[in-house]
């Protein structure tokens, strides 16, 4: 599979806004699943950069999200 079809392919998945971004001075990220893969991308910019993942390491950095290990 080409970059431009995963391109593609994400332009036209279903993205919702993830529930840990919900109500926060409007810092928003989606992600949807295409092919297996995970996509995130900040919901004010839907057209910049996508960061794609496989569902595994999404399934690691979603954890270390909700345990605080990316905290500032």
């Amino acid at each position: 599979m080409g970059n431009q079809m995963l391109v593609s392919d994400f332009a036209q998945a279903d993205w919702c806004k993830s529930s840990r971004s919900l109500g926060q001075n409007d810092q928003c990220v989606e992600v949807a699943a295409v092919h297996g893969l995970i996509g995130v991308r900040d919901s004010k910019n839907v057209h910049g950069p996508l960061l794609v993942l496989p569902r595994s390491a999404f399934r690691v950095l979603s954890a270390e999200i909700r345990n605080g290990t990316h905290d500032l």
